[in-house]
């Protein structure tokens, strides 16, 4: 074969391969193109891709969801008065940088501002002008933004809007909640803290602990369509979840009778210094604590003095009560029938196994009945009575009142107590007070025993807890009696004994008489352990003086147990007088507001939403249904009421409205710590409060104009 047809041959052959290499590129790109067209019409069709549904993913991708936050619930005291409350605070920061523009606008503080800003800012808020213009004016040129310190934080809404009211770029805000507590140092540790943790307020002590979950509530949702800039798609669904607010907690206790006994537990504080003090002023018939605080406390608003004590000592501690507990020994006696009226004894000292149990008069009194030995405190009357009792029935008595295990009463680590109970001398030790641990609560459970025809009853401070939502009460306590330690008759007999510890000339509690009531009382003075363990403590003051207190003796509507352990100083007065400083007063003014209510018939009073209606006549029926009207301003309409609609107020009591004009101070004097925090949040002013108690003096006087007044210090006495 020739060259040529070879070379022709070859061509023949490329050609053909270059036609099959084109029609299988032609038929690969022909598949692609119809899988690809395939894939559009399947997605068309059935809108999904690789499982995902689009549409959904698309609105996911232009939808903006926005949480609608809930508010936590309400504590109230036995009249319906917020004790702690939703409210929300602001933290202020001020842009510097030239380069914070958005939108072609200045976000930033331009400097000829500064002076205007430092101005505005320092009315406004605790901080000084110069400190203000030295903060916006730092060192370093380069920096962002900057902060006002603790003066920039915890800002009410009223003074951020005055502040935004100046309207000066680079002045901006951050919201929080936060919990107001109006009255500060009230039932402190019972009542607890709430903080917020990522924006979120979180019971982390007391109440606002135990019923945290209840107290939370559920945040909502609120969701829209957004386009590419994030604005809403006008006519696209707005869809809304709604939050649930938490569940509002009624407490038992009485904000005047609380008030009042922090007031005398601080004056004490002050005067004998003691190391702790706790206070509980109980009913026994029903188990409600009407008043109860201790020493050291917190201001649970401004948080003072909580780093001193986080511990609730009624529940959480245990001590030796003294002789408090021969009120429970010589009930014992007396319900077992080893008691005889006419049986005597040789005060002053016993022994028991080589060892010795010794009055506080060492001396004794001579043969003396054990009646006389309650009376006149005797350990040795007591050892005696427990030794005749023996330890097995002594002991199962313990148990009877309630000691050695907790009281239940939803309070956090409440304490067991303890006991050495092994040898003679210890069991002997007991019946007086001593080698015995207890809690404050243990004791006012046993005290109940006492002081209801031998019925005894668990302490609750806790009335009801409702879901503000629908109205309903999802919870409520009852008095619950939890044993029958003792007969009536016996109970009746102790009360009679203790009556004749206050009013009988030999008795240790003359100094707890009280004008126009009978009281039974017991006092107990307790020895401290010393740090080795191996015995106490000595010194005059080195111990746990208390008391404890039924009334009226005869038909007892009021258990009074007070504890105070080594006080400094006896301010040149007697170890009784000390605890009688608190104990009298207010024991008086809780029988003395019982008689008032029993016979002034308290009104009760709902309130309605009373905003827009013409104020005078408002005014005139509110005031006809027995409340105390407080009219800020002197215009015709009412603008806002402290009270919200549907709060149940007793005749007597105070409610403000707002109105418009011109606003005047008025004179709070009287006033509770609870009212005049509602006055300021009516008017948006700070009031700063010293002391506790009711208010005493004001530093804007009263008929005063409150014009251009953001901050008014209080006295309360």
């Amino acid at each position: 074969m020739s060259k040529q047809s070879k070379r022709q041959i070859d061509r023949r052959i490329q050609q053909k391969n270059r036609k099959l290499y084109g029609r299988g590129i032609f038929f690969i790109v022909a598949l692609l193109f119809a899988l690809f067209i395939g894939r559009f019409f399947y997605i068309a069709v059935f809108k999904t891709a690789n499982g995902v549904d689009l549409p959904k993913r698309v609105a996911q991708l232009y939808a903006s969801k926005t949480e609608v936050k809930a508010q936590r619930g309400t504590i109230y005291d036995a009249n319906n008065q917020p004790i702690a409350e939703d409210t929300s605070t602001y933290s202020i920061y001020i842009v510097l940088s030239k380069s914070a523009v958005a939108f072609g606008k200045r976000q930033y503080l331009a400097e000829s501002e500064k002076t205007k800003a430092a101005k505005i800012l320092s009315q406004n808020l605790t901080i000084s002008y110069d400190q203000v213009l030295k903060i916006l004016n730092p060192s370093d040129k380069e920096t962002y933004q900057v902060e006002l310190g603790t003066a920039g934080k915890n800002i009410s809404l009223e003074t951020k809007k005055k502040i935004e009211a100046a309207n000066l770029p680079g002045i901006n805000f951050k919201e929080s909640q936060a919990r107001l507590y109006p009255n500060g140092i009230f039932a402190s540790h019972l009542i607890g803290l709430a903080e917020n943790e990522s924006n979120k307020m979180v019971g982390v002590m007391g109440l606002e602990k135990i019923f945290n979950k209840q107290l939370a509530g559920v945040n909502g949702v609120r969701s829209f369509e957004k386009d590419v800039r994030g604005t809403p798609i006008p006519g696209s669904k707005v869809k809304t979840r709604k939050a649930k607010d938490g569940d509002n907690v009624y407490t038992t206790l009485d904000s005047r009778l609380q008030t009042y006994l922090e007031t005398l537990m601080t004056q004490a504080q002050e005067k004998y210094h003691p190391q702790s003090m706790s206070a509980v002023l109980m009913d026994p018939k029903t188990g409600e604590i009407k008043a109860a605080t201790q020493r050291p406390t917190f201001n649970a608003q401004t948080k003072d003095g909580l780093n001193q004590m986080w511990r609730n000592i009624l529940v959480e501690d245990g001590f030796e009560p003294g002789s408090t507990m021969k009120v429970l020994t010589m009930s014992a006696a007396i319900d077992s029938g080893i008691y005889n009226q006419n049986s005597t004894f040789k005060s002053g000292t016993y022994k028991i196994d080589g060892k010795t149990v010794d009055d506080w008069n060492t001396n004794g009194w001579g043969n003396i009945t054990y009646r006389d030995a309650f009376i006149r405190s005797s350990n040795v009357g007591m050892a005696h009575l427990e030794q005749q009792m023996g330890a097995k029935r002594w002991l199962n008595y313990i148990h009877r009142f309630g000691l050695l295990r907790s009281t239940s009463s939803g309070l956090l680590n409440e304490t067991k107590g303890s006991i050495e109970y092994k040898y003679p001398i210890e069991q002997a030790n007991t019946a007086y007070g001593q080698g015995i641990n207890v809690s404050v609560l243990q004791m006012m459970q046993a005290f109940s025993a006492v002081a209801n025809d031998g019925k005894m009853v668990k302490p609750r401070i806790v009335s009801k807890v409702v879901n503000p939502n629908t109205g309903k009460t999802v919870y409520q306590t009852k008095t619950k009696v939890v044993g029958q330690p003792i007969k009536k008759s016996t109970s009746k007999k102790v009360l009679s004994m203790m009556q004749d510890v206050v009013y009988n000339q030999n008795g240790t509690g003359s100094a707890f008489k009280i004008d126009g009531y009978r009281i039974a009382a017991k006092t107990g003075t307790g020895q401290i352990g010393n740090s080795s363990g191996t015995g106490y403590l000595t010194g005059e003051t080195n111990y746990t003086f208390s008391v404890v207190g039924v009334a009226p003796a005869d038909n007892p509507q009021y258990i009074l147990y007070l504890v105070m352990k080594q006080p400094k100083t006896f301010a040149n007065g007697t170890s009784g007088e000390m605890p009688a400083s608190v104990f009298n007063p207010l024991l008086k003014r809780a029988l003395d507001e019982k008689q008032e209510s029993s016979t002034t018939s308290s009104t009760q009073v709902t309130i309605q939403n009373e905003v827009g209606q013409t104020a005078a006549t408002v005014r005139q029926q509110l005031s006809n249904s027995g409340l105390l009207v407080v009219e800020v301003g002197n215009g015709k309409k009412v603008l806002a009421q402290s009270e919200n609609a549907g709060s149940v107020k007793l005749s007597g009591e105070r409610i403000i409205l707002l109105t418009g004009g011109e606003k005047v101070m008025p004179d709070l004097s009287g006033w509770s710590r609870s009212d005049v925090a509602k006055l300021g949040k009516l008017l948006g002013i700070e009031f700063d409060f010293s002391g506790s108690g009711y208010v005493s003096s004001q530093s804007v006087a009263a008929n005063k104009s409150l014009t251009g007044v953001s901050k008014v210090s209080v006295q309360l006495k």
